[in-house]
């Protein structure tokens, strides 16, 4: 590792063929990144907890066991990395076993240059997919270059601004709506850091990230043995966040089961760790986020029509971006200011041309994919003014068109489920092959679309 890097651009190699960790090092170590290798399990382990990694590049087919098994460890050594497994076959069924088990993206060998260097740009921000583990509560301001303020000038963002002053003086829960990538958890935060608890721990929760089947223990704690597992006592989320704010993103996610005991929960003030006889009181404020319709999956009975109701007490809608108006060029400006320090970079300005298609593209993915876009186009390039030709290929060429149009087909004899599986194609093909992205701007989780391609393998041609 070279001398003067820092833990936020390391990335650790788990890899036990030397030639194959070698064209890995050589296309990141060209590119910024400093590189640390491991061969097997106990390396990787040991190695993640000492240099706190930006990202990990991990293959499935490691000597001795499955490259999988290694995912929880390793998120436990370093919570904050982005676990990018690596396999030496399109196996779709290894892709759902490994984001089940926390993967952040899945690569298929041979990588190329390009698509390497593209997902490690992409992992700088994956807010909506990862799990803030209960036991490590972050505080209401964070390194983001957002953190502190809502960015944007339009009238949009006065009134959303205005609505986070008014709310934050009160203890009521908030729930807060949006389309994915809008900044939904940002909001959060500023609600507690401008309330009386800032100070306090502010704990987030991804319903939709965790399994179904672990839900309760994130959030409630369990005692060891409650379950096959459970090796050692573990504090939930709520009791975590005693005496300031739990973050319960993507509310609508959560099953219905366990939507009874966040209500009993809301209503009492206390909690059961799973697998105890007792119960704590605990002082927490509950703010509560999705990207869907609320109303509607209470229609649709997906979602308790009292929890809304308890949740539902203070609601703020958080504008797409394409209804900001020139806010997109304040957020790239500010985007473009952060990275470059950040990757020792040379830029400090937009082209004209870059400009316009910045303020052209429809911005699918919101705020998380302008700031995707710009961290990308610093990491792979270099210079005084930002080119248009440095902007993914995707940008103001026609991306909504490739989205859009097979969401829209001519009646041709396709059932449904094949117009679904070409508008996902088409969306990750738009995005370079990035599955994630392509989640947030279809505004489904990344296991859904493995899920769905796995369905689709299934189906007699």
């Amino acid at each position: 590792m070279s001398g003067n890097a820092t833990s936020s651009r390391v990335v650790l190699i788990v890899e036990d063929r030397p030639s194959v960790a070698s064209v890995y090092r050589n296309h990141l170590e060209a590119n910024g990144f400093a590189c640390e290798l491991a061969c097997d399990h106990k390396a990787a382990r040991a190695q993640a907890a000492r240099s706190a990694p930006y990202a990990v590049l991990l293959s499935l087919e490691l000597p001795g066991a499955q490259g999988a098994d290694l995912i929880g460890p390793l998120s436990a050594a370093a919570p904050s990395a982005a676990i990018i497994v690596i396999a030496a076959n399109a196996s779709i069924n290894a892709a759902v076993d490994a984001v089940r088990a926390g993967a952040w993206d899945y690569l298929v060998s041979p990588v190329s240059r390009n698509r390497l260097l593209t997902t490690l740009a992409n992992a700088g921000d994956r807010s909506s997919c990862a799990v803030q583990p209960a036991s490590q509560p972050r505080s209401a301001v964070t390194a983001s270059p957002q953190a502190g303020r809502m960015i944007g000038s339009s009238s949009v963002m006065a009134e959303t601004r205005r609505q986070i002053a008014a709310i934050a003086a009160s203890s009521a829960p908030a729930f807060i709506t949006g389309e994915s990538g809008t900044g939904k958890e940002l909001c959060a935060e500023a609600i507690h850091a401008g309330s009386p608890r800032t100070g306090k721990p502010f704990v987030a929760l991804n319903c939709g990230a965790i399994p179904r089947d672990l839900m309760e223990s994130e959030i409630f704690g369990h005692l060891k043995g409650a379950f096959t597992g459970a090796i050692s006592d573990r504090e939930g989320a709520a009791a975590a966040a005693d005496g300031g704010t739990l973050f319960l993103d993507e509310i609508c996610e959560m099953d219905l089961a366990l939507q009874t005991k966040l209500l009993r929960f809301l209503q009492t003030g206390t909690i059961q760790p799973v697998g105890s006889a007792h119960t704590r009181k605990v002082d927490i404020r509950v703010v509560c986020a999705t990207n869907r319709d609320p109303h509607e999956e209470v229609a649709q009975g997906r979602f308790r029509e009292d929890l809304f109701f308890r949740l539902h007490v203070l609601p703020v809608r958080l504008a797409p971006l394409r209804e900001r108006g020139n806010d997109v060029i304040e957020l790239a400006d500010t985007f473009l200011r952060h990275y470059a320090h950040d990757e020792n970079k040379r830029f400090t300005s937009f082209c004209d041309t870059a400009l316009d298609l910045l303020k052209a593209h429809r911005w699918p993915g919101n705020v998380r994919e302008l700031q995707n876009v710009i961290r990308q186009a610093i990491v792979l390039n270099d210079g005084e003014l930002l080119e248009a030709d440095m902007l993914p290929a995707h940008v103001g060429n026609g991306h909504q068109a490739a989205l859009a149009s097979p969401a829209t087909p001519a009646l041709d004899g396709r059932l449904l489920w094949q117009i679904e599986r070409d508008v996902i194609e088409a969306a990750i093909a738009s995005f370079a092959g990035s599955i994630p992205k392509a989640a947030q701007a279809l505004g489904i989780s990344p296991s859904t679309i493995y899920r769905k391609r796995e369905s689709w393998q299934a189906i007699p041609a």
